[in-house]
């Protein structure tokens, strides 16, 4: 007779390997054909609403693993709210403004902008930009993100510029738009106005100079002839001096070397000294900051006057404590001259050249004039010192060349006038990581203006006009019939319309007599445009609410979404758009490095999904502290596939042996169940609880943590291997298989629920097999609440502790396996003696205690020879003195015992007697 065939053996046809490349393009479409979006939405109707906000990504270029971390991220969030309780659509956004597009269609598409009007021109560039979006959201969905991915919002559309309008209209309304000016950041590459957003710090070697401005007026403090000394790495900005700062507390020293007094800060006596080279530099007189209030001194090389002014920006970390003040090129320099009455000069263009306001440098490109800057300080003895340093200087975070700071006329939104409010919110909302609120609340605790206005095309108009005097002009009446305007014809008509014909009919201004308006030409930060999506989206949408539950975003969004969406909220609300905010750190190589086409170690979504699959790219998502800046490789991810692997064999033994199990009438009642099974279900329950909770938190690594350690540890360790021995062997209907089962199908069930939100598509694989699933999709279930399983504290405490003493009898067995003594653990006949009353009584009261220590025979005694001393308990390991049954491998004494079949210990040969007599 061939016992095999009266094993109960594994059946299932759920395949070994995922093949997720092949297979997971199939489900999608599957998912899509059967709108499974909107029947999650249907089936939680009526829940409390949960809304995640989506930071519009720009519609530029394919899909970065960055793109992966953030969408799969903000997919675990809102696939877990739908299984657990909440109401929870995902709209995902885009944004299409600013000049990468325009830049990709000159420069990539070679189109010629002087051939086209404004208009045709951003028609061309809203086309790309949809292009664009179309490419995306196909790599976006390719990642199993699910969402209204139909229907997104997109910050050129009619709707989303008629709200963006509002926003900017409510904020001028409360004083808080005003147009000034004041030095900026600008990028002569992109020959616009940069935001502090929009700027990024990389190192650039520049020229370190220090220069004397001789003193032409010492207001009775010096005697003239003195040399204050400033120090800037910026020689070019020297044409635009038009001061000195000194700080009023400061105490100043005038010292003489050789034929020279020079003036420094007395506590950078020493170092000024030591970088130029003075030996024993004599202090002949010391006097407060502002005691030199308005003294004069000599422009080095123009006739003009330097003007000694007192500012608290002046600092002694570095340079000289006389700070070189052009107000046409800084923002402390702007201010302090202000107060002195100083008007900003900027003698440089928007495309960094000096005008002839720079005698003797017209034409000249900014940083190509540092050098014919600092020959003219040396021909008239001006420069004391030249030396090269490399140190952080503010890019464009666009075209990654330098800015400058310029004064120009610009827009604001005077951040300053609602500061306290912004900052009173940031206290409220709930930062995950931590440090987000402080990070946050430092930038804008010292933020005074937030510059809105662009020299550009491609963006949303700054919808004002102007008088004939030249007086902006900003009604409610006129934002609201521009709102309206644009929400039927789209911002396109600004720059195809006259002004008479953007303003509301009738519409009269002291400012205009006669009646004739022009509008204004620059464009919005784009800033302004995203952030503007919560009165565009979280009002503007059915289904939405202001304000979001979370945001979620890379850690450069504290300077960017996270904070313009603030700003904006803040000043037409009094309230923030969101509750939370989660930020994650930046993708990296193994090694830590920054990824680059040039370093050759830069890991594409697309190729991943080609070669492992989406889950297992998203699987990685869950594996790490995101919060922080994450690594990821080939071995990463090939570690990652391990883990995969474990998780999906766990699945399909399980599957397999449940494969006869019918939920509806094999089911073992709960009090019913062996206990060592309802120990499992307990175990089952403390992962439950701690996954929900670290899903609620945000933090997806200890889910991935303990689920693998569950499947490896408590269960293919232990439950699943102890288990074969009565799955394989005992009756179909024995009570004690039955509820193996039963706790194998909650495990089952239970796991799949739990990770659906990270690995949809096995978890959707897996569920096709499952026998009486309770629905046909495991996303239209609910995740379950973790429940109380043992009433019992003695009973838990018992089952605790045998675990701790079965790691001892595995060590021992372990040893002798090394030390030959036995083959597999069956071969094995332990023998154990408790070393205390605790240890006695539990292994008194588990019943088939051979089974679960995976032997064929172990005896619990007071006392043996030979045995080794472990942690609980003192083990003999011996070579079971019985036969090996050829049906459950088992070594017994009764082999052979049945003359019907002398090949069975008594146990099988009366389970094949009943199988064969029914």
């Amino acid at each position: 007779m061939d016992y095999k065939e009266t094993l109960l053996m594994p059946k299932t046809k759920f395949p070994m390997r995922g093949n997720l490349p092949n297979k997971e393009p199939l489900r999608r479409k599957e998912w899509d054909e059967n709108h499974l979006y909107e029947k999650s939405l249907a089936r939680t109707e009526g829940r409390p609403l949960f809304i995640l906000h989506d930071g519009p990504p720009y519609a530029n270029g394919d899909l970065h693993i960055g793109h992966a971390l953030n969408k799969i991220l903000k997919d675990f969030i809102t696939r877990y709210k739908t299984m657990a309780g909440y109401h929870a659509p995902y709209v995902p956004g885009w944004d299409t403004h600013g000049l990468p597009i325009e830049t990709a269609l000159t420069k990539k598409k070679k189109v010629d902008r002087k051939k086209l009007s404004i208009a045709e021109f951003r028609q061309k560039c809203a086309e790309y930009a949809m292009k664009q979006i179309d490419n995306q959201r196909k790599q976006f969905k390719e990642l199993g993100v699910r969402g209204d991915w139909d229907n997104p919002y997109i910050t050129l559309t009619k709707d989303y510029e008629s709200a963006q309008i509002r926003v900017f209209g409510e904020m001028a309304k409360k004083g808080y738009i005003y147009k000034g000016l004041k030095p900026v950041y600008w990028s002569p590459s992109s020959e616009s106005a940069l935001a502090e957003a929009e700027i990024e710090y990389y190192d650039k070697r520049s020229p370190s100079i220090y220069v004397a401005f001789e003193v032409t007026d010492g207001k009775e403090l010096l005697d003239g002839g003195e040399k204050f000394i400033i120090w800037t790495t910026t020689p070019w900005t020297i044409p635009a001096n038009l001061g000195i700062s000194l700080h009023p507390d400061f105490d100043y020293v005038v010292t003489k070397v050789n034929d020279d007094k020079f003036v420094v800060a007395e506590e950078l006596l020493p170092a000024v000294a030591e970088e130029l080279a003075w030996e024993d530099p004599e202090v002949v007189k010391t006097f407060k900051g502002k005691e030199a209030d308005k003294i004069v001194a000599q422009h080095p090389f123009y006739d003009r006057d330097s003007l000694v002014m007192l500012g608290e920006h002046v600092t002694i970390d570095a340079g000289t404590g006389c700070v070189h003040t052009a107000p046409g090129h800084g923002e402390d320099d702007f201010y302090v001259s202000k107060k002195y009455g100083i008007d900003a000069l900027c003698p440089v263009d928007e495309k960094g050249v000096f005008t002839e306001e720079a005698p003797g440098y017209e034409g000249m490109f900014y940083d190509a004039a540092n050098k014919p800057i600092t020959e003219k300080l040396e021909e008239v003895g001006a420069l004391l010192k030249l030396k090269f340093i490399t140190h952080s200087y503010p890019h464009d975070w666009r075209t990654k060349k330098p800015t400058i700071f310029r004064a120009t006329s610009q827009w604001f939104a005077s951040i300053k006038d609602f500061r306290q409010d912004i900052l009173d919110e940031i206290k409220r909302v709930n930062w995950y990581p931590q440090w987000g609120e402080t990070r946050l609340y430092n930038m804008v605790r010292d933020r005074e203006d937030w510059c809105i206005s662009r020299q550009r095309t491609w963006g949303v108009p700054i919808p004002v006009f102007y008088g004939e005097d030249k007086e902006p002009i900003i009604t409610d009446e006129t934002i609201a019939h521009v709102s309206e305007l644009f929400a039927e014809h789209g911002s396109n008509i600004w720059f195809e319309w006259d002004a008479k014909d953007l303003l509301p009919e009738g519409f009269t201004s002291e400012h205009s007599p006669n009646g004739k308006f022009t509008k204004e030409t620059d464009i919005m930060d784009v800033w302004f445009d995203s952030g503007s999506s919560h009165e565009a989206v979280l009002v503007g949408r059915e289904n939405h609410r202001r304000p979001a539950d979370v945001y979620l975003e890379g850690s450069d969004q504290y300077r960017g979404w996270f904070n313009s969406s603030l700003s904006t909220a803040v000043a037409v609300t009094g309230k923030a758009p969101y509750e939370n905010v989660v930020s994650h750190g930046f993708t990296l190589d193994g090694d830590g490095r920054k990824m680059s086409k040039s370093l050759g170690n830069v890991i594409v979504p697309s190729k991943v999904l080609k070669q492992l699959g989406a889950d297992i790219l998203r699987l990685w998502v869950a594996s790490v502290d995101y919060q922080a800046d994450v690594r990821i490789s080939d071995d990463i991810l090939k570690q990652v596939s391990e883990t995969y692997r474990k998780i999906r064999n766990t699945f399909r033994f399980m599957l397999a042996n449940i494969a006869d199990f019918d939920p509806a009438k094999d089911r073992v009642a709960e009090n019913d169940l062996e206990e060592v099974d309802r120990y499992m279900l307990h175990r089952l329950q403390h992962v439950m609880k701690s996954v929900r909770k670290s899903y609620d938190n945000f933090e997806y690594s200890p889910i991935y943590h303990q689920i693998h350690n569950f499947c490896a540890v408590d269960l293919s360790s232990f439950y699943l291997d102890f288990a074969k021995d009565i799955l394989y062997i005992e009756a179909e209907n024995d009570h004690r298989r039955r509820s193996i089962q039963t706790v194998y199908y909650d495990i089952l069930t239970s796991l799949i629920k739990m990770l659906t939100p990270i690995i949809p598509h096995t978890a959707e694989e897996v569920w096709e097999y499952v026998p009486g699933a309770e629905a046909d999709y495991v996303q239209l279930t609910d995740i379950p609440e973790a429940r109380t399983v043992f009433e019992d504290e003695a009973a838990l405490a018992k089952w605790d502790h045998f675990m701790k003493v079965r790691d001892d009898v595995l060590k021992a067995l372990e040893e002798a396996r090394n030390g030959k003594v036995i083959g597999k653990s069956l071969e094995a006949k332990v023998t154990i003696v408790a070393k205390d009353v605790q240890t006695k009584e539990v292994l008194e009261h588990i019943p088939y205690l051979h089974q679960l220590l995976i032997v064929s025979g172990a005896d619990v005694v007071d006392s043996a020879d030979d045995t080794k001393e472990y942690r609980y308990v003192h083990v003999k390991v011996e070579k079971h003195p019985g036969e090996k049954c050829e049906r459950c491998w088992v070594a017994s004494e009764t082999v052979g015992e049945d003359h019907d079949h002398p090949e069975l210990c008594s146990r099988c040969a009366d389970v094949v007697k009943k199988h064969y007599t029914g």
